[in-house]
């Protein structure tokens, strides 16, 4: 593909985003729920938005497309299965999140965490796992970019890779400083839109131009390749793959933040019915075109991960560079959530526990000043393409599992206690950290799985062993009464996405 006509489209797009983030800074108040949280005021249709382009990276046009072309309907299982573990967990959590953030002011999860605990170092240790975990993923997000770009142009080009780098870290940086969650948000929800319709603009043509029809296409995968159309995933491997996803909801700051920022819990609710319909739609759609590459001849494609590049080279130009430029935007979207969540942990939780007398304004500068510092990280880690790296990667939503006990004991287990918490995390997530950096994974079982074995099990033990801090009761009545003000069910804490006491 011509360079001329991708940094066109690329630079049509960042002039387009900046300026969605210039508006976004509109009425944007100085205090750090203002920058961080968009002072916890997004409506239902940018809250869904921003969750879905949050959490739907670079990896579904890329690596489940990929996967889907290299092993079948089993990545739609695999997928399917975190989706709906997603809306299940933030019909249970998100209320309680979005009460526990208006009634006690919480910015970040590990901040919830420590208040929950009465314990600092439960925040701090929290922090910590998401800062190593997440720092690699990030960084991956990088790769993402500079890989796509560096594919799309005649190799005579040279430092696209890095180019690549440069263009998705500087348009994340500044959708983040300029408004911060606002912008991010504002910017998340152009992106999601664009993916969604880049992606079903690619899948009709794909049906159209090499299949004739839909129909085509399904008599196509039936006759050609029927065993892509077989679960033939080693169950320990989707349990291994599945699991930390299933969980990502509320292990995820990036994402789990994202229940502190509706306006109402009708914005609540509506985020989450959003999200819904845009994860599945992207879901199905991904797969359909790993499916349809699996059955088109002639593309040149050496590993699964290059199925959509292999595509996209066979697609009329301005088809490829809008979904080249929705990859781009999937990405962008991820790491700019990642890198402005990350940047209020660590001034909420490390530095302002460092200095409790800190004011609210160097608090912020502090936090500005983290995400260029983040990002400068991530771009080194990203330009070294270290091996480590990826093991890193893969290991981020495995080790963040090891946070869910203590999340999930935080609202339903009164015996739970800040020692159970801080050393289940602290032992657990050590364990899994070995265990995938050293790839051993004991009788065939995946790291994820043993770690959260192990941190269950200690979380569980620790917490007989020691006394709950007395703030406990209080703590429950307090969300308690929270869910039945805002008319979430007081039995379960659940939202009703159709009930009809919806407010205006």
């Amino acid at each position: 593909m011509n360079p001329l006509y991708v940094f066109l489209a690329l630079g049509l797009w960042f002039i387009l985003g900046v300026v969605i983030a210039y508006f976004a800074r509109k009425r944007l108040g100085e205090g750090l729920p203002d920058f961080f949280l968009a002072n916890r005021k997004l409506g239902g249709f940018i809250s869904g938005m921003t969750y879905s382009a949050t959490t739907y990276s670079a990896f579904m046009m890329v690596g489940l497309v990929g996967l889907t072309y290299a092993s079948g309907v089993g990545a739609l299982g695999f997928e399917m299965t975190y989706l709906m573990y997603t809306i299940i967990l933030l019909l249970i959590f998100a209320p309680r999140f979005w009460v526990a953030g208006k009634k006690f002011g919480y910015i970040t999860p590990p901040e919830l965490l420590a208040g929950r605990y009465q314990s600092k170092w439960v925040g701090i240790i929290a922090s910590v796992i998401c800062l190593v975990m997440l720092i690699p993923y990030a960084s991956v997000q990088l790769m993402g970019i500079g890989y796509l770009l560096s594919g799309l142009t005649p190799s005579s080009f040279s430092n696209m890779y890095l180019i690549g780098i440069l263009l998705g870290a500087s348009f994340s940086t500044i959708a983040s400083l300029v408004a911060g969650m606002k912008s991010v948000s504002w910017t998340d929800a152009f992106q999601a839109l664009t993916m969604l319709l880049a992606s079903i603009a690619l899948l009709l043509f794909v049906f159209y131009h090499f299949f004739g029809s839909p129909v085509g296409f399904v008599s196509t995968v039936s006759a050609e390749t029927p065993e892509l159309l077989k679960l033939n995933w080693d169950l320990k491997m989707f349990i291994g793959l599945s699991l930390p996803w299933a969980f990502f909801a509320v292990t995820n700051p990036q994402v789990s933040q994202r229940m502190f920022v509706s306006d109402s819990p009708v914005s609540l609710k509506r985020m989450i019915i959003y999200f819904s319909i845009f994860g599945f739609i992207y879901t199905v759609i991904t797969t359909l075109l790993g499916l349809s590459i699996a059955n088109i001849g002639g593309l040149s494609i050496s590993a699964p991960d290059q199925a959509i590049a292999a595509l996209l080279s066979n697609v009329p130009v301005v088809l490829g560079l809008v979904v080249f430029v929705s990859i781009f935007a999937a990405a962008t979207s991820t790491l700019g959530s990642i890198i402005l969540t990350l940047s209020s942990i660590g001034s909420r939780d490390l530095i302002k526990n460092l200095d409790r007398d800190i004011p609210e304004d160097k608090e912020l500068l502090y936090g500005k000043l983290l995400i260029v510092c983040i990002v400068i990280v991530c771009v080194i880690f990203a330009n070294l393409k270290l091996e480590l790296i990826a093991v890193l990667s893969s290991m981020a939503s495995g080790g963040l599992l090891v946070l869910a006990p203590t999340i999930i004991g935080t609202f339903f287990w009164k015996r739970s206690t800040a020692e159970g918490a801080l050393t289940s995390m602290g032992m657990g997530g050590v364990l899994t950290a070995s265990l995938y950096i050293t790839g051993w994974y004991p009788f065939g079982w995946w790291p994820s799985v043993w770690g959260l074995i192990v941190t269950v099990a200690i979380y569980v033990g620790i917490s007989y062993l020691t006394e709950p801090p007395e703030y406990n009761e209080e703590f429950f009545e307090k969300i308690e009464e929270g869910l039945e003000k805002n008319g979430f069910k007081s039995s379960t804490g659940s939202i009703s996405l159709f009930s009809s006491e919806e407010e205006g």
